[in-house]
């Protein structure tokens, strides 16, 4: 079996792959910026209870958060697919990563801005979408760009709740022919030749909205 052949059959795990990854995306971003915005705005037990909340999927082992919700769930009557876990603990993990970006950005900006907008008869929440958020958004963009780059390569941890992954597949390869250096080599390189483009097109979204808040703070 060829290098090419092995990289062949790896990538037939690609759509596995794909969909933990999207679905990992749609926990990431809402938790991210529900949790960083209610952690910078709110006081007292509130903010004591958001911070409990991002610390507790930031700080248990991702591993562990799979074995509990796929294997353990089902022993209380809650069954949950494969897919559904692994894009859900994925998802929170990255996304309680994600909202200390959310909160650092809005506590970056200079109070005055806010103030203006109350000033001017805009509710909280419309200074938070019209002023704050669109020029936050730059200073958080390099934090999520390599944010999804960790989703990507820490779904190979979902082929350990059976899920047909690329790194799943690299591991039945393994058992028909016996050439791990070959095979994990393959691997390496699948994930290479997923997470390499997506950092370029990261990078390049960065200067994107770097002129794109550019241009609004001189039209400020």
């Amino acid at each position: 079996m060829t290098f090419l052949d092995v990289l062949a059959g790896i990538f037939e795990g690609f759509r596995i792959t794909a969909a933990v990854t999207a679905l990992g995306m749609a926990f990431a971003v809402p938790f991210a910026f529900l949790c960083g915005v209610a952690q910078h705005y709110s006081r007292g037990l509130p903010r004591a209870a958001v911070t409990a909340l991002i610390e507790f999927w930031r700080s248990t082992p991702v591993l562990i958060l799979l074995y509990a919700f796929y294997y353990s769930l089902p022993a209380y009557g809650i069954r949950l697919s494969g897919l559904m876990v692994g894009g859900m603990v994925l998802g929170l993990n990255i996304g309680g990563y994600g909202s200390q970006a959310v909160r650092a950005a809005l506590q970056s900006l200079a109070r005055g801005q806010s103030e203006a907008g109350l000033a001017l008869g805009l509710r909280r929440w419309q200074v938070l979408v019209l002023i704050e958020l669109p020029q936050a958004i730059g200073a958080m963009m390099p934090t999520f760009v390599n944010q999804f780059i960790q989703l990507v390569k820490g779904t190979a941890l979902v082929s350990l709740i059976t899920l047909t992954d690329m790194t799943f597949r690299a591991h039945e390869i393994s058992q028909t022919y016996y050439n791990p250096v070959k095979i994990y080599v393959a691997l390496l390189t699948s994930y290479f030749l997923i997470c390499y483009p997506a950092t370029i097109a990261g990078r390049w979204l960065e200067r994107r909205v770097a002129v794109g808040a550019g241009g609004a703070g001189h039209g400020i």
